[in-house]
């Protein structure tokens, strides 16, 4: 199979050096300095390029961040979206304890930037509504299993898809950042146990 970026013209393909060159740079950039205290003409200076050419890709730092907050989302993401068809409650179990467990430990080890993430969301009103719409597209997802679970006669139908999703996540992500500022005295393993015996059991026949 043809690399498609070797069909790009030598021109895109400089912009999008030029590009990914801007995002590590603020990455680094972030790590350093937190979110509040970068600003675009550090990353600038970093990347090695011209203030003209950074504005070209990328309006402000907030534009940056999110780019940088997706690709770490779709980590999330991707775990979220592993296929999800139990044929009974302990297969569900199984299936969604290894979820949180992913969920959860992925957050731990990206801490550095999680704590950004979460510095970022209560300053800057963009990147707090860009959170809304991916923590909406988690509970979406969320709706789903649970939809299959109910049409296949596991899980109770007369709970709303959507609210049972809304509470689950919320669970999550409570967690989520306790476990990332280091606030919670419980160990992952006994969340993890105490969350999906909760939700499985209020949920599941």
């Amino acid at each position: 199979m043809d690399d498609s970026s070797n069909k790009l013209s030598p021109r895109k393909q400089q912009a999008q050096q030029t590009r990914q060159k801007l995002l590590i740079a603020a990455k680094e950039t972030f790590l350093e300095n937190g979110f509040q205290k970068t600003t675009i003409a550090q990353i600038i200076k970093k990347a090695n390029t011209g203030y003209g050419t950074a504005y070209v890709y990328f309006k402000n730092k907030d534009q940056l961040f999110i780019v940088l907050m997706e690709d770490l989302m779709n980590q999330f993401y991707e775990i979220a979206e592993l296929p999800f068809k139990p044929t009974s409650k302990l297969e569900a179990y199984d299936s969604i304890k290894k979820q949180v467990r992913l969920f959860l430990t992925l957050a731990v080890n990206e801490r550095k930037m999680m704590l950004i993430v979460k510095e970022a969301i209560g300053v800057s009103p963009e990147i707090d509504q860009k959170w809304y719409m991916i923590r909406e597209r988690f509970i979406h997802r969320i709706s789903l299993d649970i939809k299959y679970a109910q049409i296949n006669s596991l899980a109770k139908r007369q709970l709303d898809p959507t609210l049972a999703a809304r509470g689950w996540y919320y669970s999550n992500e409570m967690f989520l950042w306790e476990l990332v500022n280091n606030e919670n005295k419980y160990s992952i393993d006994d969340i993890i146990h105490n969350l999906t015996s909760i939700y499985t059991s209020g949920l599941y026949e």
